[in-house]
């Protein structure tokens, strides 16, 4: 047997988390100097959404945001609990070209193999990736486990899945992007003042990468929608998610649009979480699905 980790960047809903039995390692924020820890497992669906809002309208309001990495004995603490009830570990991270995480958990794994002499197997999968896409990933692995699948096989499994997850997304102000280094910043003051909307994705290789541009809100929300069904494999059988920085209403509207047109498993609609949601800013929509491979688009 093993136990699924993620980092609380994977987005999962804290219901999810507990119904398909994730463990969450949680980032904490500097928000004006107060501490936050981004994941409460404690929270409703309802309470999720109301302090997404709360927090992305402070981003609105210019509020000073700073975040961190979970440290290594963060993640050594947590993959402890697992090793001691005798099951191994499977860790998705963050994608190790946006966040130096993967490497926290990689010497926090080192440092238990070694105390526990071989005993236990930790299998860290890089989902070269972010939010849902993550999260989604540890769905699968998780019910991987229930298969009866050991933690090699899952793992295995999952890296071949990596591929050809994919992350879709807009952003409602260049800026934030802007500030991480992701667009020049006249290049962000002429996109905003021309009302160019740009689609991005992860590459295969674990970045954030342009993959076009659209003029006005309402086309970039229909290119996705577009962009996702043209290339979304075995809908039917498939989780899909969507991540939004307080604009649920538009969620809604892109769950319906889709609804029309192929037929999924199950979605995940959530909140942004606060890790990532603080780069890419307020009113940022994503889609995350297994569709065609990374590298071909």
């Amino acid at each position: 047997m093993f136990q699924v980790f993620v980092d609380s960047a994977a987005n999962l809903p804290a219901v999810t988390a507990k119904k398909y039995d994730i463990h969450v390692v949680s980032f904490v924020n500097l928000v004006n100097g107060k501490e936050l820890v981004c994941f409460d497992p404690d929270l409703s669906p309802e309470e999720e959404l109301a302090k997404g809002k709360e927090y992305y309208n402070a981003m609105r309001t210019g509020c000073e945001i700073k975040t961190g990495l979970i440290s290594t004995a963060n993640f050594a603490d947590a993959f402890r609990t697992a090793l001691e009830a005798d099951q191994d570990v499977i860790y998705l991270s963050l994608s190790k070209n946006i966040s130096g995480t993967y490497n926290s958990a990689r010497l926090a794994a080192e440092e238990l193999l070694e105390e526990y002499g071989g005993k236990r197997k930790i299998r860290l999968v890089d989902s070269l990736n972010a939010s849902l896409a993550q999260g989604i990933l540890a769905i699968y692995a998780s019910e991987m486990r229930d298969r009866g699948m050991n933690v090699d096989e899952a793992a295995d499994l999952l890296e071949t899945y990596v591929g050809k997850m994919n992350g879709i997304f807009t952003v409602g102000d260049l800026k934030y992007l802007s500030r991480t280094g992701r667009i020049k910043g006249s290049v962000a003051v002429v996109g905003n003042m021309l009302k160019i909307k740009p689609i991005l994705r992860g590459s295969e290789d674990g970045y954030i990468v342009s993959y076009k541009n659209v003029r006005g809100r309402k086309a970039v929300l229909n290119e996705l929608i577009r962009l996702f069904c043209e290339t979304i494999e075995e809908p039917e059988k498939q989780i899909v998610g969507i991540a939004h920085a307080d604009a649920y209403e538009e969620s809604l509207y892109m769950m319906e649009e889709i609804q029309k047109r192929v037929k999924v498993r199950e979605f995940i609609n959530t909140s942004y979480d606060f890790c990532t949601g603080s780069h890419v800013g307020p009113d940022t929509i994503a889609l995350f699905y297994l569709g065609k491979d990374r590298s071909l688009l």
